[in-house]
């Protein structure tokens, strides 16, 4: 679903819950009070300016007598739910059995918490409205049923120190940002290493990427930019990916290493005043 569909799909929804709502001879505000909404939530939604939650469509349908066409909806509006490059990449992390990301700027996102990523998302230029950063932030959160899947798939992470010390959000968002980073190091398919600053040699100085492998069998790459990521599927260039990635886990500290460090880092943290 390209995002003119999704918007296209949440005006429709919108229009129908209207529909419903007037002939129900309810205000915005009247329905909102019912449903347990805001009236200025009730408006957005009707306008497709809001993702309605499943529990505003069934909520919504019971209390307008809809029949259940309003309910029904909330499988198209859950595909709409999430910007589509979002979309493509949660489906890429849903199919990979592997999955190893190298990253030299923040958190990777399958890391970060919800905090976190709100700061990343609102230090962006040209600044995103609060309705568009809760909906990145929500697809961010979404992204993460990746480590509760069965098989469990096999993730790496190598990130460079200076991530581990950037305030993003503040001093309490970011410890709270390391404690989370220890907790998800403890998984036994979750590999969590980091890249000491003062390494001479580096084989990830052209920028972060991650390689993953498909139950399929076929490997991909995945190249981070300013404007656009651009996934990498040329025989070729995903060798020299994984290649790379190799390189960068043998030159990071080791697992258990890393995470020693990640809690020396916390612990310079606490004292410290936010």
């Amino acid at each position: 679903m390209e995002d003119e569909e999704a918007a296209a799909v949440l005006r429709a929804v919108g229009r129908q819950i209207r529909k419903w709502r007037e002939a129900a001879g309810m205000t915005q505000p009247e329905l909102g009070a019912v449903i347990g909404y805001s009236g200025e939530m009730v408006a957005s939604v009707e306008r497709g300016r809001r993702v309605p939650k499943p529990d505003f469509l069934d909520k919504s349908d019971e209390a307008l007598d809809a029949g259940g066409k309003l309910s029904a909806m909330k499988e198209d509006v859950e595909k709409a739910r999430y910007p589509k490059n979002v979309r493509d990449l949660k489906k890429l992390e849903d199919e990979s059995v592997e999955l190893g990301a190298y990253t030299a700027l923040h958190i990777d996102g399958l890391l970060q918490t919800p905090a976190y990523a709100k700061a990343l998302y609102e230090m962006r230029r040209p600044a995103y409205t609060e309705v568009e950063v809760d909906r990145f932030v929500a697809a961010r959160m979404a992204r993460k049923s990746v480590f509760e899947r069965v098989p469990r798939p096999l993730l790496t992470f190598v990130q460079e120190e200076v991530t581990l010390r950037r305030p993003v959000g503040g001093r309490a968002v970011l410890r709270g940002q390391l404690e989370y980073l220890l907790e998800m190091g403890q998984l036994r398919h979750v590999s969590i290493q980091v890249m000491p600053t003062d390494r001479e040699d580096h084989a990830g100085m052209s920028g972060q990427f991650r390689v993953l492998k498909l139950r399929s069998g076929k490997t991909l790459g995945q190249s981070t930019g300013q404007l656009y990521d651009r996934v990498v599927s040329g025989p070729q260039d995903v060798q020299t990916l994984e290649m790379r990635y190799g390189m960068i886990r043998a030159q990071a500290l080791a697992p258990p290493e890393s995470l020693a460090f990640i809690a020396k880092v916390l612990k310079e943290e606490t004292w410290i005043q936010p």
